[in-house]
């Protein structure tokens, strides 16, 4: 007896080493240890909750032709799933050749905060066609956030206005007294969410949107998850695809977070979280890049090179705005905006965002050169272009709620922070980021201490609530199928390292490498959208090493010629960056 039993064990060993190889064979990868377990922990939490019906209906008057939008309520807490629960709301657009689907791909579009909605309901504009044919498209909103239950920290939007001003109105603080009040805003702003904001804000970990992502492709019927994040989206691809290992399908990051300084360690505590992330120091090698390759062009390519060394150009600017902030009127001599020294990095950072922002950078300095120097030239008609500019980003935004017209109470910053701050671990008082930014500048001067004091009101004194259940690594569980990472070199939000990082603690990867620009590779090359949709479709990785090539490259068409993109022609994906406050270009 004992015999039988060894031999049907050696027969069921080696159908299912066959079974393995056969699936590493699909992806192109050779032989391999099987993938790690979900945790009996994880699983208990996740398994044992019902599968929810979202009750899809008709939403395309408000999102557009063939979306079905659709709400669930979901845990607050998974280790008691039957006491108080959430809404998470959910868009699908159906696969348009369902004969052949796969499956879903959930889609998430950064942050923290970004709307999973709003980003699946763009997906026809920005996947290829054969995505579309194969998967189902679905995007959530992360709970507190967007269309699902909202996390508010204050009993009104006065309120927050009041608390929150510095924060909101203010890129980063320059001198005693924007640096006191903003301080000031910062605890505030963790008191209010660990008190008002509660439970919720308590509740938003990455950790929890995994396992709620988990809950979800139970709810559309597959075994196993397909994934594609951008930005912070894609510490939500790595928390899952560390929490739920032997459950991924195919999952591409594209704009990576460093996994290990968003959470931090007992040992970089001390140093705040958005720091960690070195994007200060991404966003600077970019802007510097920018304008030594300015400089290399010569005016013929580039403008500000026509008016003397970029780099000179550039830190002229700087001195002047130091010195006195730079006030802008409209035509009837109305104030419109008064240009400081910190909206000049925001709006930077905000134009190093697109491929193009190049282009950006050296419209915009060109411009505010003319007006800090009248005698240098009328800018004209491109002036009152940056005018009116300026008015867009001035003007108060509000939102709406397409479930319903609601309460017009803006959470966006709850939603960062409440997720930001639920995640890592930062220093214990805010006043540890005055020193932290001035550290941060030595090396990135500007877009360091910018990125630095985002962080600033997840100071652990006064941001007490907490999620027990938070993931904190590690980072180094060996997927079912491998995960493709994706970085950019010239990332501006997303430092290159980051995906370096990621890829090297994840054994089961592949790092895919553009020489491009703005924030996030996908669809700004043929290289990078095929590698990425080939992965996808038939979960085969590019081969190791590989490197793209972004179609916009920095001043390589003479001024006045139109700049065309090779491939794909179709937009870029709405990536939500990972900082509130830099100024995008319109």
């Amino acid at each position: 007896m004992t015999a039988v039993r060894l031999h049907v064990r050696r027969w069921g060993t080696l159908l299912a080493a066959l079974s393995l190889a056969a699936t590493l064979g699909a992806t192109g990868a050779g032989a391999a240890p099987p993938s790690d377990r979900t945790s009996r922990t994880e699983a208990a939490r996740v398994d044992r909750v019902p599968v929810p019906d979202p009750q899809w209906f008709d939403c395309s008057t408000a999102f557009g032709p063939r979306t079905q939008c659709g709400t669930v309520q979901l845990p607050l807490d998974y280790d008691q799933p039957r006491k108080a629960s959430t809404e998470v709301a959910l868009l699908r657009v159906p696969a348009t050749d369902p004969a052949r689907k796969i499956g879903t791909l959930f889609v998430n579009p950064g942050g923290p905060g970004g709307s999973g909605v709003a980003i699946a309901a763009q997906a026809s504009l920005f996947l290829s066609p054969a995505v579309l044919e194969r998967f189902d498209v679905v995007g959530f909103d992360p709970r507190g956030t967007n269309y699902s239950s909202n996390v508010q920290c204050f009993r009104n939007l006065g309120e927050q206005a009041n608390a929150l001003g510095p924060l909101l109105t203010t890129p980063f603080p320059v001198g005693d007294a924007e640096t006191g009040a903003y301080i000031a805003s910062a605890k505030a702003f963790g008191v209010a969410c660990s008190t008002t904001g509660t439970p919720l804000s308590g509740s938003m970990s990455t950790a929890e949107v995994a396992r709620d992502m988990d809950v979800l492709r139970r709810t559309v019927g597959d075994q196993r998850l397909t994934y594609l994040g951008f930005s912070y989206g894609t510490y939500l691809g790595n928390v899952y695809a560390n929490l739920f290992p032997d459950r991924v399908r195919a999952v591409v990051i594209d704009g990576v977070l460093d996994p290990l300084a968003w959470t931090g360690t007992p040992a970089t505590a001390s140093v705040p979280q958005t720091q960690r992330l070195r994007s200060g120091e991404g966003a600077s090698k970019a802007f510097h890049e920018v304008l030594a390759r300015c400089a290399a062009a010569g005016p013929e390519f580039c403008s500000v090179a026509g008016i003397g060394d970029p780099e000179t150009v550039y830190a002229g600017i700087v001195a002047s705005l130091k010195e006195e902030p730079l006030t802008i009127t409209d035509e009837t001599g109305e104030v419109v905006f008064v240009l400081t020294y910190a909206t000049l990095i925001s709006f930077m950072l905000g134009d190093l965002y697109a491929p193009e922002g190049y282009s950006y950078v050296d419209q915009d300095l060109t411009l505010i050169h003319s007006l800090l120097h009248p005698g240098a030239g009328d800018p004209g008609a491109a002036r009152a272009a940056l005018v009116a500019k300026f008015q867009a980003l001035a003007a108060p935004v509000q939102r709406s709620d397409a479930f319903g017209l609601g309460f017009p109470y803006d959470n966006s910053p709850e939603a960062f922070q409440s997720v930001l701050c639920t995640d890592g671990l930062n220093p214990a008082r805010a006043e540890k980021w005055v020193e932290a930014s001035a550290r941060a500048d030595a090396v990135a001067a500007g877009f360091g201490p910018m990125w630095t004091w985002a962080s600033a009101p997840c100071a652990s004194s006064t941001w007490t609530v907490r999620d027990e259940d938070a993931y904190a690594g590690p980072f180094t569980r060996r997927t079912a199928a491998p995960v493709l990472v994706v970085g950019n070199y010239w990332d501006p939000a997303t430092n290159y390292d980051g995906a370096v990082t990621a890829s090297s603690l994840l054994p089961n990867s592949r790092l895919l490498s553009s020489d491009s620009w703005g924030h996030t590779a996908y669809g700004t090359s043929a290289c990078v959208t095929d590698a990425v949709d080939t992965y996808l479709l038939r979960g085969r990785t590019p081969a190791a090493g590989t490197v793209c090539t972004g179609d916009v490259q920095p001043f390589t068409v003479p001024l006045g010629t139109a700049e065309r993109r090779a491939a794909p022609d179709r937009p870029l994906p709405p990536v939500v960056p990972p900082l509130p406050g830099a100024l995008p270009r319109s």
